[in-house]
Parts: C-alpha cells; sequence; structure tokens
C-alpha cells in the first residue's frame, strides 16, 4: 500500500487527512505518537506521509523499519546513527533538533518495548518526536508516558475508498461494488483493483475482513497467468523476505528474473535487506501453500534454509541479524514459535524490578514456594535486586517476577545456601565454558496467581528471557533452568534442545525441583536456532552431534569421544570446507599458543579417526597447513 501511493504524485494519504493532521501536530510538539490497526490498514503510507511532511518543514527525520533492525538496544543503536552507545545517539538527535524517530512495523520490536519506553524515550531532547506503527495496540504502560497518544487507524469511509480506488484505475460503475467487499480497507481495495474488477466469484460482503483479504489474495494469485511469477509469488511468501540469493536457491537459478516480477506486483516493495511481500498477502499466500501442496512449501523452506545457513555463516556482525530473524520466521513448530513470540505475552510489561518491588516479590514467593525457597528468593532480592524482573498488569501492579542469573553469579553464587545455582556451579566447574563464552539461569519465576503454572506471565518471562539471548548472542553458549512441574514443562523444552542436568533434583521443603540445561554450541544462539530448523525440516545441520553427552553417531552407534576429540570435531564443523592451521586448533581446543606442540594435534586427529571409521575421509588433512572437514561429511553418517 505504501509503495503504491509513493508512486503517485506527492505525499497525499488519501482518507488520512485528519489522521495526518493529529500526527503531524503531535510531532511539531515533541510528542509520541502510537498508531495501530489491522495489517493493510494503511499504516505504512500514513508514517511515509508523516516523515514526508517532517522533512518537508526542515526536520532531521530517522525512519526506521523494525523488521530489519535487531531488536536489542545494540541493533536499535546501530540502525537509527547512535552507535553503540545511547548517549552518541541522544548527542546525534540534540545537535538535528528538531527531529523525529519514526518506527514502522513497530509488532517485530516489542522485544524491546521496555527499553523504548524506560531508557529511551525520558532521555529524548527537547524537539525530538517519536512515531510508531503497530499491528496491536500499545502496552497500558505506554500510557503512563509524557505527551503519549494512541491513533487507531480504521477503513476508510466510502468516499475515501471510492476516491482510492479511482486513483487505481476503477471505473466508477465499478468502484462502489468493490468497496462492498473490501469495506474501506486499503489493502483489500488494493488487491480487488489490482486483479478482480471483472471476477464474478466476488461475493465477499458478509465475510469477516480478515477473509476478505485472504480471498482476494488467493483469487488474485490464481489469475496470474505467467509461472514464474507464481512461482516467485509463493516462493517470497514462504521467507521472510526475498534476495536475490534465496530466489535462485528456491527457484532453481532464476532468482534475478522473478526478483523482477515481483517488484511488478501492487502489494510488494523493496526493503533495506530483501524485497518484502505485504504480511497479510504474504500469511495468506503461504497458508494455501502449505494446506494445497505441503511437499512444495517444505521444499522451498528446505531450499531457503540450506541457502541462508551458508551465507551465515560469512555474513559480518552487522548483517547477522537478518538471517537470526529469517530462521525465526521459518520456523513452524508452534514450540519454538511461542517460545519467541508467544501469544499472550502483550498483557503484560516487563520491566527491571525497583527497590518499591521487593514486597510484592516476597509475597509472591511466600504464598507459592515453601518456607526455605522462598527465604533463597529473598536472599537473592538482597545481593542481586538487578537480576530481578516483574511483569506488571494494566495497573501498574506486580503481576508476577523472575530471577534470571549471569555467568558469574552462576560460577561464584552470592547465595551460598541455594542448592539449585550450587548444581549449576558444579556443572560449569566439570563442563567449562569455553573461552568469552558466557551462561544464564533461570532460576525462578511465579505468577501471583498461578505461581509456577503455564500463563501469560509465563509467556511474558519468556519473551523478555529470548531478548536477552539475543543481546548476548554470539558469546552465549549455555542456559539452565529449573522447576518444579516437570511433566508440565519437559515437553516444551526437550522440543527446545534442553537435557536434564546430570545432577539429582534438588529437595526443598519436601519438593523436587529438576534443573535442565541448553547447550547453543559453539554459534551460539543462531547455531541453535539453524539446528532447530533443520530438525523440523528433516535436513538437520548435525543429527547426531550431542554437545551435553561428547557424543556422535556414527551408522546409528554412538560413539563416545573425549573433550579434546569433541572440541576438534566441533572446531572443524563450524568451518566446514575450510583449512584450520595446527596453531588455530591449539589457540581455541587446547587454549595455547605453543605452535611447537602440534603433533598433539596430529596424534588426536589420529585417535578421532579412528573412532570415526568409515567416515574418517571426512577429516581431511591438508598438507603444510591444518586439517578441514568435507562439506559432504553428513551424508557419510
Amino acid at each position: 500500500m505504501g509503495t503504491a501511493l509513493r508512486s503517485r504524485t506527492g505525499p497525499v494519504v488519501v482518507g488520512r487527512e485528519r489522521e495526518l493532521a493529529l500526527v503531524t501536530k503531535a510531532v511539531r510538539a515533541g510528542g509520541t505518537t502510537y498508531v495501530h490497526g489491522l495489517p493493510g490498514v494503511g499504516k505504512s503510507a500514513l508514517l511515509t506521509a508523516v516523515a514526508q511532511d517532517a522533512r518537508a518543514r526542515g526536520m532531521h527525520v530517522v525512519a526506521l523499519d523494525c523488521r530489519a533492525v535487531e531488536p536489542t538496544e545494540r541493533g536499535f543503536l546501530r540502525a537509527a546513527g547512535g552507535g553503540t552507545g545511547i548517549d552518541a545517539l541522544l548527542a546525534h538527535l540534540r545537535a538535528r533538533a528538531p527531529a523525529v524517530l519514526v518506527l514502522d512495523q513497530y509488532e517485530n520490536f516489542r522485544l524491546m518495548d521496555t527499553w523504548l519506553r524506560h531508557v529511551l524515550v525520558p532521555a529524548l531532547p527537547d524537539g525530538v518526536a517519536l512515531v510508531v506503527g503497530c499491528r496491536e495496540r500499545p502496552l497500558a504502560a505506554w500510557l503512563g508516558v509524557p505527551d503519549f497518544s494512541s491513533l487507531p487507524l480504521g477503513p476508510l469511509d466510502e468516499t475515501d475508498a471510492l476516491a482510492l480506488l479511482a486513483r487505481q484505475g476503477v471505473p466508477a460503475s465499478e468502484a462502489a461494488r468493490l468497496n462492498r467487499i473490501a469495506r474501506g480497507h486499503p489493502l483489500a481495495l488494493v488487491l480487488a483493483s489490482a486483479g478482480a474488477v471483472e471476477n464474478p466469484r466476488l461475493a465477499l460482503e458478509e465475510a469477516a475482513l480478515s477473509r476478505v483479504v485472504e480471498e482476494l489474495t488467493r483469487l488474485y494469485f490464481e489469475d496470474v497467468e505467467d509461472p514464474l511469477t507464481r512461482r516467485a509469488l509463493e516462493a517470497a511468501s514462504v521467507v521472510r523476505r526475498a534476495t536475490g540469493s534465496l530466489l535462485d536457491a528456491m527457484l532453481d537459478g532464476e532468482g534475478a528474473l522473478a526478483l523482477q516480477r515481483l517488484l511488478g506486483l501492487p502489494f510488494v516493495v523493496p526493503a533495506r535487506d530483501g524485497t518484502l511481500v505485504h504480511e497479510a498477502v504474504r500469511d495468506a499466500v503461504a497458508g494455501h501453500l502449505r494446506s494445497t501442496d505441503p511437499v512444495r512449501y517444505r521444499e522451498y523452506r528446505r531450499a531457503a534454509w540450506r541457502r541462508l545457513r551458508s551465507e551465515m555463516r560469512a555474513a559480518a556482525p552487522a548483517e547477522l541479524w537478518s538471517y537470526t530473524a529469517d530462521i525465526l520466521y521459518l520456523l513452524d513448530n508452534p514450540v519454538v514459535r511461542e517460545a519467541f513470540f508467544p501469544s499472550d505475552a502483550q498483557t503484560f510489561a516487563v520491566e527491571p524490578a525497583t527497590a518499591l518491588d521487593g514486597p510484592a516479590v516476597e509475597t509472591i514467593a511466600r504464598r507459592h514456594d515453601g518456607v526455605r525457597s522462598a527465604r533463597i528468593l529473598t536472599r537473592w532480592w538482597t545481593v542481586a535486586p538487578d537480576a530481578f524482573s516483574v511483569c506488571r498488569d494494566r495497573d501498574g501492579s506486580s503481576a508476577g517476577f523472575f530471577l534470571l542469573l549471569r555467568s558469574a553469579q552462576l560460577q561464584r553464587p552470592p547465595v551460598g545456601d541455594d542448592p539449585v545455582v550450587e548444581s549449576w556451579a558444579r556443572h560449569l566447574r566439570s563442563h567449562p565454558l569455553g573461552r568469552g563464552e558466557l551462561a544464564l539461569g533461570l532460576r525462578r519465576w511465579l505468577d501471583r496467581e498461578r505461581g509456577e503454572a503455564p500463563g501469560p506471565m509465563q509467556a511474558a518471562c519468556w519473551l523478555d528471557v529470548k531478548r536477552t539471548y539475543l543481546a548476548l548472542r554470539p558469546v552465549l553458549r549455555r542456559m539452565y533452568v529449573v522447576v518444579h512441574d516437570v511433566p508440565s514443562f519437559w515437553p516444551v523444552v526437550r522440543e527446545l534442545g534442553f537435557r536434564p542436568l546430570p545432577a539429582a533434583p534438588v529437595a526443598l521443603d519436601g519438593v523436587e525441583y529438576t534443573s535442565v540445561v541448553l547447550d547453543f554450541g559453539e554459534r551460539s544462539v543462531d547455531g541453535w536456532l539453524l539446528d532447530l530448523l533443520g530438525r523440523e525440516l528433516g535436513v538437520a545441520e548435525e543429527p547426531a552431534l550431542d554437545a551435553e553427552s561428547r557424543a556422535l553417531t556414527v551408522g546409528g552407534v554412538p560413539v563416545a569421544l573425549t573433550p579434546l576429540e569433541f572440541g576438534l570435531f566441533e572446531h572443524l564443523r563450524q568451518r566446514e570446507g575450510h583449512t584450520v592451521t595446527r596453531a588455530e586448533l591449539l589457540r581455541e581446543v587446547w587454549g595455547t599458543e605453543y605452535a611447537g606442540g602440534s603433533n598433539v594435534v596430529d596424534a588426536v586427529v589420529h585417535t578421532l579417526r579412528g573412532k570415526l571409521g568409515p567416515v574418517a575421509p571426512a577429516v581431511e588433512a591438508v598438507r603444510g597447513r591444518g586439517y578441514r572437514l568435507r562439506e559432504d561429511w553428513r551424508s557419510r553418517l
């Protein structure tokens, strides 16, 4: 819709004059405006017009599409021009005031909602405004932000809808009929005008609006006669963003031509990191393909996974988030998707705990845990209050809390009588982290009413934990979690790759608490997500490599490896196809710079090959340089 309107003359937004006036007034006053509405209702077009108006008035504009921004403080500051520090961004904006930050597609940035409200917005200099465009309504916590206003965006009235159809070239004799179907929804109007003027099947006046968009998309798709355009739209709807290389992999080398065909469609826009199909159309096409041809749907996803895995290895740090987002989008597994995008999390705002939350934390702990367990949580509050976060309901009260510990607190627990964290510390000593690697431990989460049981508060907790995952990559290596209700949580955490801690469950107040651990692998969160998607698609990158037991399955038989054998094989696997020198192996696996001892590398390679049996040739010696793992090693397992 944004592209269609921008292609016309000037920044005029049909039927949005009142909304445009309201937002531009707020921008001039330096406030925060939150525009929200259904997909395709015209939020992006309105925000584009706001940005154009601000530039015309001489304001400095920073406009971000949140789909392409890593949802971390680091990612936002980099995208907004602040380098790696918020002070630099604020100085940048202060020097250019009056200015406006425009954040479109904000539903993709929910992980950073608390940071925006608590850190960025209060620090914005005078004369700097913020405009947000989002599918979802703002959390109630936004209502406490000074100079905040919320603007719901609904369908166009009939006069404006007919005007939009006229701009799309629809004859007046047909416009009223099409609007009875589209009911003022801008994307539905564009779809109807693009290919359904003569279509007698448009009998959708009584259908729900979301159903209208879906049906119009299906009819439009069926009317596309060019086979390449049809396949290009299918492939581009399976992935988050379409690039030439991705389409090449999915369409047997026809990526460049497919991209040209896509850009000719009225609901496709070029973006910073690829070409995007409007999400409402994309979801409808992908859903139709999934139900009518699941084999082709899976093959598109497999081809995309292979290309993304290959490109991800060479991606620069600033580009890595785009690939992470691509992998997250491809994941269909509801357990995994719910872990990153909980459906109920919008009920609560997750915030760092303050001193005022202490009584509520203690009350909730005593309500749901035994005396000793509650006392341990109280001691953690005393020595590490910054490790607590609270979930606030709409009236701002604490609906629950969680305690997330960092590496230093796990390795040297400041609460000496906590048997749960002591068991994690013992595991870290027997399975030490590599140089620069970090671990997290989710020590406890409790809902005010439900305790540990699954629910909206727990979903909000896990969403915030995933934000920490992304902020700590690529150095986050391990995650510990403890639960009492194992039957409720084990199916979920097992799907995510967690394994029971070897130690026996810990007893507190006559209740057993079981710990599980997730080893992300050497490539941290990104490698873990790739492997989750690979297993989901039946093309797992390492179907038989178990980091916890240090075993590799060869011919269906698990083979135990020594720590050095496992470390050497894993290091080669992360760089498959590339030669790794003996000096690098000594430094990264052995932890020494002593090059004169490189024969120890050869000795471990020899024993490793002996255990690999028929797969041994996959570990190749490169004369005078080192070793490499053949790229086809998986096919030999």
